[in-house]
């Protein structure tokens, strides 16, 4: 494992030269900072809802690297006073889909801090999130030694076929995506890496029920007190030293979060009929094809036992999240 840490490290290192600053704010960075890194491209309508979310509760300053978009992602980004950017043309699958540009970023800002690690699609949740911050989570976990907490992806939808609901910039994307299934997930601890796999939700129910191996992990480590000796193996699934992984056992007894996945608002339609083309997301891009042809098509993941959104609480008190000690 050290070997192989010291391996994606070195790639990481040498990937800094496919990165071009476009506007470098990182001497803002002080004091005890909680930092957002993210790799994107073309997400300006899921922007202005993510930035928000983010400095409500508690992010210092975002560290962006941004994909060769072309629908003004880049320009937005900017014009934030609180956000660094580099541009890349980059291919994002043989980046390791971008983890090694931010690990090289990790490694030059993270150091000592903790740092977060969230997609434009991804919007963090937590036990008491309307009312304790980052800050309160970070400093709980630093008092009792936990470098890392780990949270769920967790698929959002709407009733009824995809690519029909109407979403506008700067909307709560889970107003339309305000549906989730809370059943049909597997949990599997692996020795390799120490973590525990988890695979669920409608991507496995619809799109891989005959191959649910295929299915995506939802599994994630997306806050570290960073260390630059660390670094993700598999995005944000799988983090060393292996010991970092250790965030979903049962017997440490500590809080776990949700990932709000809205993948699938409206746009995802086009998106993914874009991407298969482009066949930039994934590994075995021959296991997919099926997949996006099924997206392009709009269907519909409704079904009988999906459960309605309704916040935090209730994500508790489905075992989607646990408060753990921290009470």
């Amino acid at each position: 494992m050290r070997w192989r840490r010291r391996h994606l490290l070195w790639r990481s290192w040498r990937a800094r030269h496919q990165l071009n600053i476009r506007m470098d704010r990182t001497s803002d960075i002080t004091g005890e900072p909680i930092l957002c890194f993210a790799t994107m491209r073309n997400e300006i309508t899921r922007l202005p809802h993510y930035l928000e979310h983010y400095r409500l509760i508690g992010v210092s300053h975002f560290l962006i690297v941004d994909n060769d978009s072309d629908d003004g992602t880049a320009d937005y980004l900017a014009q934030q006073p609180d956000v660094s950017i580099w541009s890349t043309k980059a291919s994002y699958r043989d980046s390791r889909f971008g983890v090694d540009w931010l690990t090289f970023l990790q490694m030059r800002y993270g150091h000592g801090a903790w740092c977060l690690t969230a997609d434009a699609d991804e919007i963090l949740t937590y036990p008491h999130v309307d009312t304790r911050t980052l800050r309160d989570l970070t400093n709980w976990l630093d008092q009792l030694g936990v470098p890392a907490f780990g949270a769920l992806m967790l698929d959002m939808y709407p009733k009824g076929p995809l690519g029909i609901q109407g979403y506008q910039a700067g909307a709560d994307p889970f107003e339309t995506l305000n549906w989730f299934d809370v059943d049909g997930y597997t949990w599997e601890y692996l020795d390799r890496y120490r973590h525990v796999s988890i695979r669920g939700g409608p991507r496995k129910r619809v799109f891989f029920q005959q191959d649910p191996d295929h299915a995506p992990h939802l599994h994630k480590v997306p806050l570290v007190r960073w260390n630059r000796r660390f670094a993700y193996v598999s995005s944000t699934h799988i983090a060393l030293p292996a010991h970092l992984n250790g965030v979903f056992d049962a017997r440490l007894d500590l809080p776990t979060g949700v990932f709000l996945h809205s993948k699938f608002l409206d746009e995802v339609v086009a998106k993914s009929a874009e991407e298969k083309i482009r066949q930039q997301h994934f590994t075995h891009t021959d296991r997919y094809g099926d997949y996006y042809d099924q997206l392009t098509a709009g269907p519909d993941l409704w079904c009988p036992r999906s459960v309605q959104y309704q916040g935090w609480q209730q994500l508790e008190a489905l075992g989607m999240m646990t408060r753990g000690k921290w009470r």
